[in-house]
């Protein structure tokens, strides 16, 4: 099969990723190419992965910097929303535009857009939305309009948890889960490091709660992400200088990230919105590392509660810190058992594939 794999275009999908979704794709599209398929990766200009046909597609991420989704950000004006649309609508015509002309058997998107949704529906040939995000207004009224045209897409959610929160909104075809590469990822027995924060600093990754809770405990803190919303970190700045013990060590390359991970005590994951997934939860659990976060999300699908990971009330930093030093009493081995049997990327590349055979051969998705 010829499978096209469309990416969000707010930014490179090159080392070191600014998310996890960038993160997922390149080894959803390294599983599918091993597998004997033909992958091309339409990607924001400056985009390189080895072993992958990449598809340069002339947009280049700061002409959509207006663009990029604030969950926890104030409704923006009218005006503002529909500039936002037109940015959105013209990068996603030439995108399709390109992908139009590939006779691919099957594509699939993977960008938050509301216009890549509804753009798709011009396609020729069968498509897949999986969405990243949580129940969003605009996303939702795009997915319907897509789901009444001619050429209706499949549309997936990366979690169980996700799941369910769209389907108050809209039918959801297929359940498509996130996965690792925990083959690649190294591991260790026993960590030498403190807590550890992996995220963009965004306010819905709960990075400010992450310094208090780390402050609670009395143990330093690294926080290894982008500066995703200059405002915010800004304030996470101020609070990791009153804390002390802070280490800032910006966006690293997955290899890096692991390492890290792997000598780190505790990963923490306050975070403040419906996490889709949560990549750096598995991936940190692959590295022998425990998890404390706050019950939102898909969390209590990515953890084993009560061993390799604890999820407390949102918001409630006293039982995040209390939770800590419980967490780093894990056996670390157990963690990385449990990735290894539940949050590998091998079987969604066989899921993938499997919708994908179907939709090729004309059969419709299984709900």
């Amino acid at each position: 099969m010829r499978i096209a794999l469309v990416a969000p275009l707010i930014s490179p999908i090159r080392e070191p990723q600014i998310g996890g979704v960038a993160t997922l794709l390149t080894d959803l599209a390294l599983g599918i190419q091993q597998a004997g398929h033909e992958v091309s990766l339409f990607a924001a200009s400056g985009s390189r992965m080895d072993g992958i046909h990449v598809v340069d597609t002339g947009i280049r991420p700061e002409e959509l910097a207006e663009t990029v989704f604030r969950p926890l950000a104030a409704a923006a004006p009218a005006s503002q929303s529909r500039r936002r649309s037109q940015l959105a609508r013209r990068a996603f015509e030439r995108v399709y535009g390109l992908v139009a002309g590939g006779q691919f058997d099957v594509v699939h998107n993977h960008s938050f857009d509301a216009e890549a949704i509804v753009r798709a529906c011009r396609l020729g040939c069968p498509v897949v939305h999986s969405l990243h995000l949580p129940p969003d207004p605009a996303v939702s009224r795009a997915v319907a309009e897509a789901q009444s045209s001619p050429r209706p897409p499949v549309v997936a959610a990366v979690s169980r948890s996700q799941l369910e929160g769209w389907r108050r909104l809209n039918r959801i075809d297929v359940l498509l889960p996130a996965g690792i590469p925990t083959a690649r990822i190294p591991w260790s027995a026993t960590a030498s490091g403190g807590l550890l924060l992996a995220g963009r600093i965004s306010p819905e990754k709960g990075v400010l709660d992450a310094v208090q809770i780390a402050a609670v405990c009395g143990m330093p803190l690294t926080i290894a992400g982008n500066r995703y919303d200059e405002d915010y970190a800004r304030r996470v700045d101020e609070a990791a200088e009153r804390a002390g013990g802070i280490r800032f060590a910006g966006s690293l390359p997955r290899r890096r990230l692991w390492d890290l991970m792997a000598s780190s005590a505790a990963l923490l994951f306050p975070i403040r919105w419906e996490e889709p997934f949560g990549l750096v939860t598995a991936e940190a659990q692959a590295a022998g590392c425990p998890v404390v976060g706050y019950r939102r999300g898909a969390l209590s699908d990515v953890i084993a509660d009560g061993e390799t990971g604890i999820a407390v009330d949102p918001g409630d930093l006293q039982a995040a810190a209390g939770a800590v030093p419980r967490a780093m009493a894990f056996n670390r081995r157990r963690c990385r058992l449990h990735a290894e049997s539940a949050l590998d990327i091998g079987p969604p590349v066989e899921a993938h594939l499997r919708l994908y055979e179907r939709l090729a051969a004309g059969e419709a998705a299984a709900g």
